[in-house]
């Protein structure tokens, strides 16, 4: 399985916050949307990083009483692990394990077409095996 077939059963809507806008914004649209993660663009819409709620906690420890002024800029990801449509999805699985990443966005053509999560491919992969499951039992016993 790729990854483009997971960003197929998704969302199309990206979510994203400006460089330039606070950390509580941020924490703002994480919790509107009940996700763990937000692409960082610059005004023209190129992709500059990633803010997971790992980067808030981590600043909350530091500088909890200024989170509606510190920038996202200054506490985004800037050095990108990135996922192209094309890669399987056991590959990505590796990539985010060995690196520690619960989120990988997906770019082609250096545009960013989605952002996954480890829970994603673990379902995709989950899906996957009761596929093969079902079919070998019908192989095996006609059912």
């Amino acid at each position: 399985m790729k990854i483009r077939d997971i960003l197929k059963s998704k969302d199309d809507t990206l979510l994203t916050i400006e460089q330039n806008k606070t950390v509580h914004d941020a924490i703002k649209i994480l919790f509107k949307n009940k996700v763990g993660a937000l692409l960082v663009l610059e005004a023209g819409g190129k992709l500059e990083g990633i803010i997971s709620e790992r980067d808030v906690l981590w600043e909350c420890v530091d500088r909890d009483h200024s989170l509606r002024q510190t920038l996202v800029k200054d506490i985004m990801t800037k050095k990108l692990i990135i996922g192209v449509p094309d890669d399987d999805v056991t590959y990505s699985m590796g990539i985010m394990t060995q690196n520690r990443i619960r989120h990988l966005p997906i770019l082609q053509d250096e545009e960013t077409v989605g952002i996954i999560s480890i829970g994603d491919l673990v379902n995709a992969q989950l899906d996957e095996q009761e596929f093969d499951n079902r079919y070998l039992q019908q192989y095996m016993f006609g059912l």
